[in-house]
């Protein structure tokens, strides 16, 4: 221990540089200039070095609210089935049916004569001077030629075209069975060509609306037949609506004549006056005829 302590005073070759020390009988070389004692190494405290761990637990579902779950899903899946079926059914009540009815009334008499007699009129003038073949029927041509197409002209001219018809589907069914003959003319007579009438419905509107006469219109604010429509009422009878346009007239003209509308068209009808848009007026022919009672 002297030796050591003789040492640790200076002694030994090491020129004061480096002294060995006595720590718990264990012996540790330190360096004068940069001598620190140990610094124990404590262990690192994770609680406090990391960031608190949130949980968060999720309250589960009580079983009531998955029985309710589970029926609204069955309620859903059942559903469409019978909007479906609801649907379709509404779906069917208006379904427009095309008109594919050929008839002669359904041509236009002015383009037919028109076409029929420019064709030989053009004809004849080239074979006449031998730009065609055929001058020994030129004369022909140009007899027969050109009166068809004055009368096609004048027929043109003349011509009154078809108002637009829309037949429902149950509508269609009920017209043989339900709609009276009256109906049946009125819907006829619309919806082809006519010449020489100012408009459609012309003689009946003149005696509905009086045009000229004390308690009537004028006969520039008569109504115009611009569409008609066949369907099918709330209680299931058939029934055909005249859709005019009036922009001089009112609601109350029509409903003041909703009974010669009625008697001119009738028997076995019922009127109603409705305004559907802005200068548009619906006259609406409702047969009696109960389509249960009929066979």
């Amino acid at each position: 221990m002297k030796a050591i302590s003789a040492l640790a005073r200076g002694g030994g070759g090491g020129g004061g540089d480096a002294v060995l020390c006595s720590h718990n009988h264990r012996f540790t070389l330190c360096n004068r200039l940069s001598f620190s004692p140990p610094i124990p190494n404590p262990t690192p405290n994770l609680t406090r070095s990391r960031p608190p761990i949130i949980i968060t637990f999720f309250k589960p579902i009580p079983p009531k609210t998955h029985r309710f779950v589970l029926e609204a899903k069955a309620a859903e899946s059942t559903q469409p089935a019978s909007s479906l079926s609801s649907s379709s059914t509404t779906s069917a009540n208006k379904t427009i049916v095309s008109d594919e009815e050929f008839s002669l009334a359904k041509v236009s008499f002015g383009v037919i004569g028109l076409g029929v007699g420019v064709s030989l009129l053009s004809y004849g003038f080239g074979a006449y001077f031998n730009i065609l073949p055929g001058s020994e029927w030129s004369a022909i041509m140009l007899t027969y030629g050109f009166p068809l197409a004055i009368i096609g002209m004048a027929l043109k001219y003349a011509e009154l075209k078809p108002v637009p018809c829309l037949t429902y589907s149950e509508a269609q069914k009920l017209r043989e069975t339900c709609a009276t003959p009256i109906l049946k003319q009125v819907r006829n007579d619309v919806i082809r060509y006519r010449y020489g009438d100012e408009q459609h419905l012309d003689e009946a509107l003149k005696r509905i609306f009086q045009y000229g006469q004390g308690g009537g219109i004028p006969r520039r604010s008569a109504p115009v037949l611009q569409l008609i429509r066949e369907e099918v009422t709330e209680d299931g009878k058939y029934c055909l609506v005249l859709v005019f346009e009036a922009k001089a007239l009112k609601l109350s003209d029509f409903e003041k004549r909703q009974g010669k509308f009625a008697s001119f068209f009738g028997p076995g009808i019922t009127a109603e006056v409705v305004k559907s848009e802005d200068n548009l007026y619906e006259v609406r022919l409702i047969s009696n005829t109960n389509p249960n009672a009929s066979p």
